[in-house]
């Protein structure tokens, strides 16, 4: 046998290459532009994360092949220039191709921004993708999911990653796509809420950051068939409210996390990310009342708001509070699933919230049913066969603590963060009515 013995390829960024002003440094990454000049070529290198000027003297060093979207290895002296971007330019003294590309890409990608419709920019999204400020939204999102980690981490929340191909689900079987498993019917799972609540019982407080589908025949800008959920579930709980201020406490380390994190990101999206100190709530029946009596407009809905009514809403809690961020509470039961826990004495609301932010709902979240006669009581209310819940209702039989939790939706989350105006912008590759490649 042979040992196999290699180097791994350091990852240089522009902060370490900073700290390297008038030393060698090697470092590979794509080539992003190339702008000739008499005697010498800018390189600009495109790594993981930032866009590296290089000085090419092409009357000492030839390289004919070298083009856009070529993958190199350069070594050269990293020499403090204040008119670069960086501040530092790199002199190449050696340079070695890795790969080149067979083709011109379809889509200009190295200006400020891909100057493409969003359905151009997502036909071809493995090229866009490669563009300075459409990759900053996704280091942005990582960003959000790294801070809210940490956050749950540090308040003793335990990771879990639960089933995706279910046998049934407990929001409903009505927006669940279907699959074939081995001669039997299944689903891909809408949102892993039993799996959640059966955790809790094992580890007092769990959260989980994976998929989730929805066949849900919008095609809205809002929407999408998959997306990323930050799910989380805490027992032993005092009330639902518990749930809001662990929402917000986690919100205030995702923002701590990304001003120290993604400053460049941030910079380069003009993103101003929004203060919390606290977030106001208001209850769902006052909400609709206060949205009719200040814009003098009936509501369509009883049981849930309309897309202008969560944008008014919004727009009435900045005006007075400067929030951009505002919890909704007590939403009608007829609204909200069999799981979900009635209000002491009023039947006809629920210890539920959802959280809305700058005019779009990105949380929603309450208190669960934990009494085992009081849950299958809801469900046979509802017309559920309590027996295709059996699994489901041990957690209720066996005994769990009072508990609750949300479910956050990222990509709405970040499409609101970052000022976009579609949902799609936000999914790495997005999944939707009319969407399935790339």
């Amino acid at each position: 046998m042979n040992n196999i013995i290699g180097k791994t390829t350091e990852i240089i960024e522009e902060k370490e290459l900073r700290e390297r002003i008038g030393k060698l440094a090697d470092i590979t990454g794509s080539v992003y532009k190339i702008r000739k000049m008499s005697g010498f070529s800018f390189v600009i290198l495109r790594t993981a994360r930032n866009l590296i000027q290089c000085v090419l003297d092409t009357g000492n060093i030839t390289c004919e092949e070298l083009c856009e979207n070529a993958s190199v290895k350069v070594k050269g002296m990293v020499r403090k220039e204040e008119r670069a971007h960086a501040g530092f330019e790199i002199d190449i003294l050696e340079i070695e191709i890795l790969s080149l590309p067979a083709a011109e890409v379809p889509v200009v990608i190295n200006n400020r921004e891909v100057k493409a419709s969003l359905e151009t920019k997502l036909d071809y999204r493995v090229i866009t993708l490669r563009n300075h400020k459409e990759r900053a939204v996704f280091k942005i999102q990582e960003g959000i999911l790294a801070g809210a980690r940490k956050f749950l981490m540090e308040k003793k929340f335990t990771e879990i990653h639960s089933p995706k191909i279910v046998f049934s689900g407990v929001e409903g079987g009505a927006n669940m796509f279907g699959l074939q498993y081995f001669g039997k019917e299944a689903y891909l799972a809408q949102s892993p809420q039993a799996y959640k609540q059966m955790m809790v019982a094992v580890f007092d407080r769990v959260f989980e950051i994976g998929a989730v589908y929805r066949a849900e025949k919008h095609d809205t800008a809002r929407h999408l068939n998959e997306y990323i959920g930050l799910d989380l579930e805490m027992g032993y709980i005092s009330s639902f409210y518990e749930i809001m201020e662990t929402e917000t406490a986690m919100l205030q380390t995702v923002m701590a996390y990304l001003k120290e994190n993604c400053r460049e990101e941030l910079e380069l999206l003009e993103v101003n990310l929004p203060a919390i100190d606290s977030i106001p709530s208001i209850s769902f029946k006052e909400a609709k009342e206060w949205i009719q009596k200040e814009f003098n407009r009936n509501t369509e809905d009883d049981y849930d708001f309309e897309p202008e009514e969560e944008r008014l809403l919004c727009q009435l809690i900045k005006e007075k509070t400067g929030c951009e961020f505002v919890f909704v509470t007590h939403y009608p039961t007829a609204k909200r699933p069999f799981y979900a826990m009635e209000e002491d004495g009023d039947k006809e609301v629920t210890k539920s919230f959802d959280l809305l932010f700058r005019g779009i709902e990105v949380t929603t979240g309450g208190q669960r049913i934990h009494d085992y006669h009081a849950q299958t009581e809801k469900m046979k209310e509802r017309g559920m066969n309590t027996e295709a819940f059996e699994s489901y209702l041990m957690l209720h039989k066996y005994g769990i603590a009072p508990h609750g939790g949300f479910g956050m939706g990222v990509e709405r989350f970040t499409m609101s963060l970052l000022g976009k105006t579609n949902v799609r912008e936000a999914a790495l590759f997005p999944r939707d009515m009319n969407r399935l490649v790339p």
